[in-house]
């Protein structure tokens, strides 16, 4: 009998892929096989955490009493849809002739969970082998296949992945639990989630509360170039100063030139490409991952979602090649010299190195790729081709002079090589001047005053959002820290898109750009979230002690301790924030004033309740009371009791007699319980 290496890769066309190189030509419903090798596929996340109704059914309903809700014993449940084929990848790995289990899902921390969760929940125990490569050329596929690494290599790899999920699924239950009871609608709160809220909405509040402040500066007209004066924060003295200069000289202080370099920017890790691709070509953190997985999967790029700047040094002598395959997809010309030593550096390189194009990207006809494809492939490209480039020289000339005892400067730019600006499609700009000479004097021509005004914060882009991310908290962390900030390159950009999807964020476009701007709901949000919800530091933290466990250096019982820790005072110490129905109108019809505290009643679907947090005042329509009399309770009815403290009620059902009569309906709330009496005729005038 032959026997089967079974390899699983994260999605069908990755898996397709794979199965081509190594020879698995025959199809079968949900896998391939040939040469030894069965090749099947997950369809992403397969199994995932459990709800928390999986562990109680009293947990299908959200209750504060029920709060913190912590599982002792982690349950994982199937996805929609996808038992099928969990059920296919656990008979193939429970095979008698699969002697081996190839993990061959994304090289990364949640390729490794997806391949590890379902490998654990079919109760497989066969020998564990991964596959990790940076690109899914033919050469690097067969070149992974024969360095298969043992899976054990991975296991602290696979510990922080799950341990990130379960401190997810930990905060997010239970916060947004929490605080969607205290304040009576849906508030979605994560453990990254909330932290970038914050940065937004934080930016938002300094823009609304910024006083523009003016200020002056002074221009002398000479022939062949203007002075002017430092920032003068009084019109009147910017004034004097002018008219003292009107017909004077100026004098030559001092001169100095300056030769400047400006270095090439690094190839892409994918934050860098996010933010470069948001601000010249207008594409979403979304969109960008997106297209850069297809070129991944079409073997044009190296893997995205990786963190590094840098190459290895063993990839040096690929460089060249890769360099002319990128001018002839940029249709631009070779670097005047290479520098490859500068991108090169081993201990700067993590998981994978930089974002490159691949040898398959230099015999591909790029032009019949979507466009969005197109142009980040021409992205990644060009910053090749610049960062091996010579670096952008220039000459920088300040010249200092002085007129009636007033501090003047004049600036000058001269272009000595244009380097890897060369290909970045413009020409840096001469600004030459005039020869000067210390002592030298020249006439003024003409004087004026030019007003200005401080500037607020700028509204967020994503590129500058994602930039925010990536460096929150990271004054505070320590220096050796090989993660900071929030989330990480692959999961910045689902974040920004759940924060639109659940309303806290709009994108509203300006002339030039796209803002994230903060809703009402998402304001009022971090007004309540107490900081350590929403502190950048807090999370940055996380990402960095998830990288100890990953090095094996903090158990996974530790880093959850101090998870479930958090979370069991937050729910028992959090108390709401008094008049908050201010910050959350529910946008229900308002039929009156709460006899209690005077805030507005409003209607929903089960009755008439004060839209006060702290006040429990509420009419419900099927009141026992009400049910007794076999009516209901409508909105008019209602109104009434609020605005009259009675109302007139017809056929209301006597349980003595079995027989209808009408009555007023006396509305008696003690400021506790909510009661009713009724009144007849002949106490009451109608």
């Amino acid at each position: 009998m032959s026997n089967f290496s079974l390899v699983i890769a994260e999605k069908p066309s990755v898996g397709a892929a794979l199965a081509k190189v190594i020879g698995a030509n025959r199809r079968h419903d949900g896998y391939m096989e040939g040469n030894g090798y069965l090749v099947s596929w997950c369809f992403g996340h397969l199994a995932e955490l459990a709800r928390a109704d999986a562990y109680d059914e009293r947990y299908a309903k959200w209750r504060y009493d029920d709060l913190p809700i912590v599982p002792q014993n982690w349950e994982f449940t199937l996805g929609k849809d996808k038992s099928g084929q969990f059920e296919l990848l656990s008979d193939l790995m429970n095979r008698n002739d699969v002697t081996e289990v190839i993990n061959a899902c994304d090289a990364g921390r949640e390729g490794e969970l997806i391949f590890r969760t379902v490998y654990y929940l079919a109760g497989c125990t066969k020998t564990m082998k991964r596959l990790w490569i940076s690109s899914m050329e033919e050469d690097a596929i067969r070149a992974g296949f024969n360095d298969l690494r043992p899976g054990s290599m991975y296991d602290g790899l696979y510990q922080s992945a799950l341990c990130r999920s379960k401190a997810d699924w930990l905060v997010g239950i239970n916060a947004t639990r929490l605080f969607s009871i205290l304040y009576h609608r849906k508030l979605n709160v994560g453990r990254v989630i909330s932290p970038t809220l914050s940065l937004i909405v934080q930016r938002e509040c300094e823009i609304d509360s910024f006083q523009p402040e003016p200020y002056y500066t002074v221009h002398l007209d000479c022939v062949g170039f203007e002075a002017v004066s430092g920032k003068i924060p009084g019109k009147s003295e910017a004034e004097t100063i002018r008219k003292a200069c009107e017909n004077q000289s100026v004098t030559v202080k001092s001169v100095e030139r300056r030769e400047k370099s400006e270095k090439a920017p690094l190839p892409f890790d994918l934050t860098t490409l996010q933010r470069t691709a948001n601000k010249t070509l207008g594409y979403t953190a979304q969109q960008t991952l997106d297209y850069l997985q297809s070129l991944y999967e079409k073997k044009l790029c190296t893997y995205p979602r990786t963190d590094s700047r840098y190459l290895t040094a063993d990839m040096a002598a690929a460089i060249p090649s890769l360099v002319w395959i990128s001018a002839d997809i940029c249709k631009a010309e070779l670097p005047v010299s290479m520098n490859t030593a500068v991108i090169c550096d081993n201990a700067k390189v993590t998981d994978h190195h930089a974002i490159l194009p691949t040898v398959s990207a230099g015999t591909a006809d790029v032009s019949v790729l979507p466009s969005g494809e197109r142009e980040i492939l021409r992205l990644i490209s060009r910053q090749l081709l610049c960062a091996v480039s010579e670096p952008f020289r220039y000459a920088e000339t300040v010249v200092t002079l002085d007129c009636g005892g007033q501090e003047f400067t004049v600036k000058g730019k001269t272009v000595l090589a244009n380097g890897w600006k060369a290909y970045m499609g413009e020409t840096p700009a001469d600004k030459p001047l005039p020869d000067f000479v210390k002592g030298q004097s020249f006439t003024v021509s003409g004087t004026n005053i030019k007003e200005g005004f401080t500037t607020p914060p700028s509204h967020f882009t994503e590129d500058t959002v994602l930039h925010a991310m990536e460096t929150a908290g990271m004054k505070d962390m320590p220096e050796d820290a090989e993660r900071k900030g929030l989330g990480t390159p692959a999961t910045r950009a689902a974040i920004l898109e759940k924060l639109v999807a659940n309303g806290f964020i709009e994108r509203k476009k300006s002339k030039k750009s796209v803002h994230l701007i903060p809703t009402h709901a998402a304001v009022s949000l971090i007004t309540v979230l107490p900081e350590q919800l929403q502190s950048p530091l807090l999370t940055a933290e996380w990402e960095y002690r998830l990288k100890q466990v990953e090095r094996g250096e903090l158990s996974t019982d530790e880093f959850l301790a101090d998870i479930t820790d958090m979370i069991a005072d937050l729910t028992e110490n959090y108390q709401a924030v008094q008049g908050a129905e201010v910050l959350f109108p529910s946008g229900r019809d308002v039929i009156g004033k709460c006899p209690r505290c005077g805030s507005k009643v409003t209607e929903s679907k089960k009755g008439f309740f004060c839209e006060n947090t702290s006040c429990r005042f509420g009419m419900w329509r099927d009141n026992k009371f009400f049910k007794l009399k076999h009516v209901t309770l409508t909105k008019a009815q209602a109104e009434e009791l609020l605005n009259n403290g009675r109302v007139f009620m017809k056929g209301l059902y006597s349980e003595k007699s079995g027989k209808t009569y009408d009555a007023w309906v006396v509305l008696d709330d003690n400021g506790e319980f909510v009661r009713y009496r009724m009144e007849f005729e002949r106490n009451a005038e109608r």
